[in-house]
């Protein structure tokens, strides 16, 4: 007992943003996810100094994946964009970039924290209200009956991870898998509000990307010898199908629910093995064809279920229950008691297929809303980056704001907005902007300040306009007129255009909503108490 130690005192720290350490560590944060950022972002290699491979990626979801964060401050940031990498997939390093964007140009204003916050949350509504208005700019309508848009937003978030490694070919053929993914999802008799199936992802690392492919239903993976020992079935009419969620292992400590009743002097394994048969004769009497369980099936039940010309597959694991039970229409099974009828559900079809040096166990649906899209690529790295606004008057009043904050704040958001697009130039060039739609332009580094632009642009970011309209243009940042950009083109002339890089706007909205939101937390804290035990 003498050699405990006494527990130290709580350390507590006010106004955290205060610290030089906490402002150079969270530049430093913004440099990096700002080098990553857009379709000519660059790679970050991280290795973890106690160990541990390389890390070579550009994806935010990756990047503060790797990063060990201790401060309070920097894993709230972190955190945050995390969570909505999670729920949206896209617009992570926007999102990052954004919110130290915010936090370090309200820093300098030297206002309350609690006049920052009103204005930061009146302006975001104003741009997610023009955001989703039908005379925002920057929206571009999605025809179902072409493919062309959607093909493009997919293309557009494979081009801006160089990690994966792809050529314009293998680009080609993966947006073109993950689109039929996705509308392998959508039922085809759908009525009113519609329920979308689920698309997993198998994958085949060591294989050429053009092997890629996407096939209905579901594969489990099993070895050669497995998939040998399961027995043919032909059958004209659906295949009946029995989904266990609990173990058929005869492990007495989880039999699921229900009760085993064992009468004295009984052998406890020998009666939940009786019981196991019991069950396999049920099965065989309802005529169910294949039998799937989540964990494991004793050896004997399984013998007598391959007797009785019944396939029997155990440890699927957790992961593909979901999607089973969906495609199948079955009701997970939870007990050794009796079998309700309505839990059955059924497949198509069942074959076996090879894929590279991997062997599946091939499930067929009866309708194709469940699908498996097996990805293949060179080595883990690729591998693992290819799955992968009212009245500024009314607020004068209401929030008891003078017109010099209101002004102050207003131009710290749209800086730290026009910070965003000016991370999207990697090469020292510079970005201009059109003075009828609003659409960025980038120009090399070499040219010269006064020009002919219409001579040394072609498009702009976006690729939906070109440079022989009658434009104007300015350096971002400038000083100009104040005007509103004019909606997009009808959606005849967007779906001719091809080759466009275009973003999803429900990630987009998101992004923008967590960036303001974090940063107005971050702002709003006054103390860090920190345990040193």
């Amino acid at each position: 007992m003498s050699r405990l130690e006494a527990k130290k005192p709580s350390l507590c720290k006010s106004e955290p943003l205060t610290s030089e350490r906490v402002r150079t560590t969270l530049s430093v944060l913004k440099r990096m996810v700002t080098s990553c950022y857009g379709p000519s972002g660059r790679l970050k290699q991280l290795h973890n100094g106690f160990g541990g491979y390389v890390c070579t990626t550009s994806q935010s979801s990756a990047l503060l994946s790797h990063l060990l964060v201790t401060h309070p401050i920097l894993k709230i940031l972190t955190i945050s964009v995390q969570n909505h990498v999670s729920s949206f997939s896209d617009c992570g390093l926007f999102t990052a970039i954004l919110c130290c964007n915010l936090i370090e140009n309200v820093q300098r204003l030297g206002l309350t924290p609690t006049t920052v916050i009103r204005l930061n949350k009146h302006l975001l509504s104003l741009c997610i209200s023009y955001l989703k208005s039908e005379t925002c700019g920057c929206r571009i309508p999605v025809d179902f009956s072409s493919t062309q848009i959607l093909l493009c937003l997919v293309r557009s978030i494979l081009t801006s991870k160089p990690a994966c490694m792809l050529t314009r070919e293998e680009t080609e053929h993966v947006s073109a898998l993950i689109l039929r993914a996705f509308l392998l999802t959508i039922p085809e008799n759908a009525e009113g509000h519609i329920i979308l199936g689920k698309s997993l992802i198998v994958p085949l690392k060591d294989q050429r990307v053009i092997d890629s492919t996407v096939l209905p239903g579901i594969l489990i993976e099993m070895s050669e010898v497995q998939l040998m020992r399961l027995l043919p079935i032909k059958k004209s009419t659906a295949l009946k199908v029995a989904l266990f969620c609990t173990t058929l292992s005869g492990d007495i400590s989880d039999t699921g629910e229900g009760t085993v009743v064992v009468s004295y002097g009984v052998s406890l394994e020998n009666a939940v093995l009786d019981q196991l048969l019991k069950l396999g004769r049920q099965l065989v009497s309802d005529h169910v064809d294949l039998v799937l369980c989540q964990k494991v099936i004793h050896p004997s039940l399984k013998q007598f279920l391959n007797t009785h010309r019944v396939i029997a597959v155990d440890r699927i694991g957790v992961t593909l229950m979901e999607p089973l039970t969906k495609m199948t229409g079955t009701q997970p099974i939870g007990s050794l008691g009796s079998i309700s009828p309505n839990s059955y559900g059924s497949v198509k079809d069942v074959c076996t297929a090879k894929f590279g040096s991997k062997h599946f166990f091939h499930l067929i649906p009866n309708e194709a809303t469940i699908c498996s899209l097996l990805l293949c690529n060179r080595n883990d790295t690729a591998w693992d980056e290819l799955k992968t606004h009212n009245d500024p008057k009314s607020i004068l009043k209401d929030d008891e704001c003078t017109q010099t904050e209101l002004q102050l704040i207003a131009e710290a958001f749209c800086s730290a907005l026009e910070s965003v697009v000016g991370s999207l130039e990697h090469d020292g060039g510079e970005i201009l902007t059109d003075m009828k739609y609003g659409h960025l332009w980038s120009v090399q580094a070499d040219s010269p300040c006064v020009a002919n632009w219409p001579d040394l642009l072609s498009h702009c970011g976006c690729g939906l306009y070109n440079s022989q309209e009658e434009l104007s243009w300015s350096f971002l940042r400038s000083t100009r007129h104040p005007f509103v950009p004019q909606t997009c083109l009808p959606l005849e002339a967007v779906g001719s255009a091809s080759n466009l890089t275009l973003d999803c706007l429900t990630a987009k909205l998101s992004g923008l909503q967590v960036a303001v939101e974090t940063a107005n937390l971050i702002l709003d804290l006054s103390y860090v108490i920190e345990d040193k035990n």
